[in-house]
C-alpha cells in the first residue's frame, strides 16, 4: 500500500472510531489525539480538533512530521500551520484550487475555509475519495465527533496538501 493510501485508510478507520469532545453530556475521549500535543490542555481542544486528528492520523500512518515546526506560527494543531508548513517544506506539495493540473487524490489533506467561523483555516480534513464535484473527508470535529463526510468542491476549499514519500 503506498504512502497516501495508507494515510486515507488510517484517517477512515480513525474517524470510524466516534471521538469526541464533549457532547451529549458526555466527557470527551481525544486524549490518543491531544496527546501529540504537549503543550495543550483538553479545553483549548474541545470544538476545535480538527487539524489535531489530521496530524493524529499521519502519526498513525508513519509520517514524520513535529507537532510544531519552526517555520510554523503555531503547532499543528492549528489549520493555518498545515499551510505554512506546505509552503516553507519543497517536499510537501501545496496546491490551491486554481491550480487545475493538481487532483486531488486519496491521502490528501483538504484545508477549508469558513466552514464553521467566518474565518480562513477554519477546518482540515484527510481526502478518502475525489468525485466530480465532491469530495469525501474523514475529519475530526464535525460537530465535535469524527466522521467520514462528502464536502462540495466549493469557494470553501482553501488547498490541498500532499505529503511525499520524504516526510515518512
Amino acid at each position: 500500500m503506498g504512502t497516501r493510501q495508507q494515510l486515507a485508510f488510517v484517517a477512515k478507520a480513525e474517524a470510524q472510531r466516534f471521538y469526541h469532545g464533549r457532547v451529549l453530556k458526555a466527557g470527551h475521549n481525544l486524549h490518543e489525539i491531544i496527546q501529540h500535543f504537549p503543550d495543550g490542555h483538553i479545553d483549548e481542544f474541545d470544538g476545535m480538533w480538527c487539524a489535531a486528528f489530521v496530524y493524529h492520523c499521519c502519526v498513525k500512518a508513519g509520517y514524520k512530521i513535529p507537532y510544531h515546526p519552526s517555520t510554523c506560527s503555531c503547532s499543528l494543531a492549528g489549520c493555518k500551520a498545515w499551510e505554512e508548513l506546505a509552503k516553507a517544506d519543497e517536499d510537501i506539495i501545496y496546491a490551491t484550487t486554481k491550480d487545475k493540473l493538481f487532483t486531488p487524490a486519496a491521502g490528501d489533506i483538504v484545508l477549508f475555509d469558513r466552514v464553521f467561523m467566518d474565518t480562513e483555516h477554519d477546518h482540515i480534513g484527510i481526502v478518502l475519495k475525489n468525485c466530480t464535484s465532491s469530495i469525501v473527508i474523514a475529519e475530526g470535529n464535525f460537530n465535535n465527533v469524527s466522521a467520514v463526510v462528502e464536502r462540495a468542491k466549493n469557494e470553501h476549499v482553501r488547498a490541498y496538501i500532499r505529503l511525499t514519500e520524504a516526510r515518512r
